[in-house]
């Protein structure tokens, strides 16, 4: 579908308590993917919306939703809602449901949040009483319908976020589950950064005739992001992250890491480094990722560790570095974690270690954006090593062992441990255990 030349929001056809709060927020021209997908959502069409993350998707479905349901005034239903958006993680959905408070503030829509990890109680008020809108993780809201305090047989309106980790094997269930409980004529639309062909087959069984709207290639990476990599030792990561730390520019810092244990591991060696620092993962409880999450915001802390659960959940102002101190071994969770930064037009640097037992991951990412990073320090530290491990034996000798683990017996990619299946909403991103005993500790 071709770009819409849009200049002005006015041009969407939004109602006027909508432009009026997109005025106070301080947008003036929307984004691509709001230029593309507006008209269709406000139109009642169902869609596909897949673009960079940073670049608007929250504003691109809540405006249009808003919009309906203004046009279409009515009570919301007892234990019900009118609208329904589902996230893969509380930090997200929160996300979601400030923005919709946002552009909805000279309305009286009314936005509740269902996640896990918090009291039910208030959870089990507010839908009582029935919401225009429900933002929610899969699991509590199952929960909820389980044991009868939440229905969804009114809900006119359903937004999967981030729709490849909603549909990928850990979700799909429970989606499949809620939407059982969905009204056959419904609006349904999908977005997300990422898109696998998979993941688009299982989306076009559940959207009926979908506008699909791609304004960036799939799964490519936002331009404004400067991209490196440096090849380094696993046991030297966490003294090069303290070295790059120590620059100024590293002002607001997001880093990665594949597990809990390790997150927790180079926030502490951070903190006895002399680098505040907090951490953020699943095995966290609601009260400490906030409390966690609100000091990065305040500028409190300078340094974010996390899993993946913020790859697709925190949308923080500011972030100047993203580091990943671990390779992801699934390459689309790349695009999601660099996206933290370089949001909204800003420009942003993402910085990614590889050890040698993580050249496969890095292989994988380069083919999944077609771009290859840039190398910080010279040469991979594994090439050039690998003379100096095999000093004691022949030249013959010392090239076999290089040239077989390169190209024939045991290649990284299959001696990887494989991604995990996915969880509910208390860690989305869970790494299976045996991964550990395959790297040395970090």
């Amino acid at each position: 579908m071709k770009e819409r030349s849009l200049t002005n929001f006015s041009d969407l056809g939004l109602a006027e308590p909508l432009l009026r709060a997109i005025e106070r927020e301080g947008y003036s021209t929307p984004t691509p993917i709001q230029a593309q997908t507006v008209p269709h959502l406000r139109d009642g069409r169902d869609v596909l919306g897949i673009a960079q993350t940073g670049t608007g998707k929250t504003a691109a479905f809540a405006l249009p939703i808003l919009h309906r349901l203004l046009q279409n005034p009515g009570a919301a239903p007892a234990r019900g809602c009118r609208a329904l958006v589902l996230a893969p993680t509380r930090e997200l959905a929160a996300q979601i449901a400030d923005g919709f408070r946002a552009y909805g503030r000279f309305t009286a829509t009314s936005v509740a949040v269902v996640v896990g990890g918090v009291k039910a109680g208030p959870q089990i008020a507010a839908l009582r009483r029935g919401v225009d809108v429900l933002v929610a993780t899969p699991g509590r809201l199952i929960d909820h319908l389980e044991a009868g305090v939440a229905r969804l047989d009114a809900t006119g309106i359903v937004v999967l976020d981030e729709a490849d980790h909603m549909l990928d094997l850990g979700f799909l269930v429970p989606i499949r589950r809620i939407l059982k409980t969905l009204p056959a004529a419904r609006q349904t639309a999908f977005f997300s950064a990422t898109m696998p062909p998979r993941i688009g087959e299982l989306a076009a069984e559940m959207l009926r005739n979908p506008a699909k709207v791609a304004v960036a290639p799939v799964a490519t990476t936002v331009e404004t992001v400067s991209q490196q990599v440096f090849f380094v030792e696993a046991a030297r990561k966490r003294s090069l992250l303290v070295d790059l730390l120590a620059k100024p520019e590293f002002a607001r810092t997001l880093v990665f890491t594949r597990t809990k244990h390790g997150a927790d591991r180079v926030t502490r060696h951070l903190e006895s480094a002399g680098v505040p620092a907090a951490a953020i993962h699943g095995n966290k409880s609601q009260v400490q990722r906030e409390r966690a999450l609100a000091g990065f915001k305040a500028g409190q802390t300078r340094v974010l560790v996390a899993t993946d659960i913020a790859a697709r959940g925190v949308d923080v102002d500011g972030i100047t570095h993203v580091v990943n101190f671990e390779l992801p071994n699934v390459p689309e969770t790349y695009v999601h974690r660099i996206g933290r930064t370089a949001r909204a037009g800003a420009s942003g640097v993402a910085i990614s270690f590889c050890d040698e037992a993580e050249r496969a991951y890095l292989r994988d990412i380069e083919k999944l954006t077609r771009r290859s990073l840039n190398v910080a320090g010279g040469r991979p530290a594994a090439k050039a090593e690998a003379p100096q491990a095999d000093a004691g034996k022949s030249g013959e000798a010392a090239r076999k062992p290089a040239k077989a683990k390169r190209f024939k017996g045991a290649k990284p990619w299959r001696d990887a441990p494989k991604p995990a299946p996915r969880g509910t909403d208390s860690s989305p991103f869970k790494t299976l255990v045996r991964e550990i005993g395959t790297r040395k500790a970090a």
